[in-house]
């Protein structure tokens, strides 16, 4: 970093910081690791200044653009290892593999969330 370069907003360092932990994890493999940097980069995101502050001209706006250009491309990374994670789940179990999320069609659920009508009956 450039000794005269202006610091940057302290929200925008702590959004680096996050993203920085994210590729780390990422680039490792670490499955824990992307789950956890993805908490902290959102909750840095749930922090962000008033709209007000990006509309002034300056630092702010420009490293806000550059943060956001950098989490659009860890965010296409962390949705490709979630898809090289599920295509390998369904190689080595191909009949058991389902989704990560969402409803699990055909398991004989009814309208009851899981519990059979024996059990609601008893």
């Amino acid at each position: 970093m450039n000794a005269n370069a202006p610091k940057p907003h302290p929200w925008i360092a702590a959004l680096q910081t996050g993203l920085d932990g994210l590729e780390v994890a990422l680039l490792a493999g670490d499955a824990a690791g992307v789950e956890r940097a993805s908490a902290q980069v959102q909750g840095v995101l749930q922090r962000a200044p008033r709209t007000a502050e990006f509309a002034v001209p300056g630092t702010l706006r420009a490293d806000m653009e550059r943060a956001a250009q950098r989490f659009g491309q860890l965010r296409q990374a962390v949705l490709r290892a979630q898809a090289q994670s599920q295509r390998s789940v369904k190689s080595i179990l191909p009949h058991s593999a389902q989704p990560t999320y969402g409803a699990q069609a055909g398991r004989g659920y009814g309208s009851t969330g899981g519990a059979g009508q024996g059990y609601l009956r008893a």
